[in-house]
């Protein structure tokens, strides 16, 4: 098998099982279990995961929360043009995603409120926008108030609660995309999870909307992967330091906690202190440094993400996980069910 060939991390998926709104509760969502040394595969709730969880785990979760990073703005002509926030360059300056982006032309200024403008300052080659806002008071304050949150493109229902597209121990604002393996834990399951003796560490790495981008390159490798802010705390690395040298499991939540581990791991091992700029690409044969063990959700055909998994279960195990996923009916994507591979 090419593991460089786009058409190998292709498969169907009937619309339907395409998630469009988050289940209730929240843990409730399906859990298929994948063993790897076994090659079993189980289905299960997401409340049972305390039963695939010991004493010594190392559960490393992603605390970035959304931004409401969709915005409506309009010209002084009237003409409304819709502003997604990409990536925070400075203070008042932001990389944005505008529709229709050509209506805007180099210093036209866009109105979001009585209290939000922003001035076009650049066009960048890949299309993108540099916006220069101007506001009073508190960034974050202002658009908790004009934004919505900016939900993947397959999703066509209306989010009745913002909340269900944050997971429950989000702090970190910044992301244009939920973390999504983490919005099937309730605080309760978490305090159930730490009373077992599994240690919670906490990493951020700020999701791009370049998530949801497919990848287009008939050779993967080719690829020309997004990149995404994170940052690691020195009490983080100290707790997955000292598991692995105690050969105990680390077990990520979610992609985004594995880039950020992993390109930590990339840089210094044992883990070092530090913030940066990730644009890791995982894919097969990739070694993995640090994770043991992947909570995550079904993800697209031809997706980065795809790949990552079947960096760590192997391409034919994923084709076969995924076959029984759509054949089981389970939820895909955001909104959908979740996998945990040990």
């Amino acid at each position: 098998m090419d593991y460089t060939k786009l058409s190998t991390y292709d498969y169907d998926l009937p619309e339907e099982l395409i998630a469009q709104t988050p289940i209730e509760p929240r843990d409730h969502s399906r859990l298929l279990v994948y063993d790897r040394s076994t090659k079993k595969i189980e289905h299960k709730h997401f409340y049972d995961l305390p039963e695939y969880l010991k004493p010594g785990d190392v559960l490393v979760i992603n605390n970035t929360r959304v931004l409401p990073a969709r915005l409506y703005g309009y010209k002084k002509t009237g003409a409304k043009i819709e502003t997604l926030l990409v990536k925070r360059l400075s203070l008042t300056k932001w990389e944005v995603l505008l529709k229709p982006a050509k209506r805007l032309k180099l210093g036209d200024e866009l109105y979001y409120s009585d209290e939000l403008s922003a001035e076009l300052k650049e066009i960048k080659p890949d299309g993108n926008r540099i916006l220069e806002f101007k506001y009073n008071g508190v960034f974050e304050d202002i658009i908790s108030r004009v934004g919505s949150m900016p939900l993947p493109p397959y999703i066509h229902e209306k989010l009745k609660n913002a909340e269900r597209y944050q997971t429950v121990y989000s702090k970190v604002q910044g992301s244009s995309a939920a973390p999504t393996a983490g919005l099937h834990f309730t605080n309760e399951l978490l305090e159930k999870i730490k009373k077992m003796g599994v240690e919670i560490a906490e990493v951020t790495l700020d999701v791009g909307l370049g998530t949801f981008r497919p990848c287009k390159e008939e050779d993967i490798t080719h690829h020309e992967m997004h990149k995404e802010t994170y940052s690691i705390s020195k009490n983080t690395c100290e707790i997955i330091n000292k598991a692995k040298s105690e050969k105990r499991r680390v077990i990520c939540v979610g992609t985004t906690s594995v880039r950020t581990v992993e390109s930590v791991a990339n840089l210094n091992l044992p883990l070092q202190e530090c913030q940066g700029e990730t644009g890791i690409f995982i894919y097969p044969p990739y070694q993995f440094k640090i994770v043991d063990a992947l909570i995550t959700n079904f993800h697209l055909p031809k997706s980065t993400l795809l790949m990552l998994v079947s960096a760590l279960v192997g391409v034919d195990e994923m084709k076969r996980i995924y076959t029984e996923a759509v054949k089981e009916k389970y939820r895909f994507f955001s909104f959908g069910d979740a996998m945990i591979i040990i």
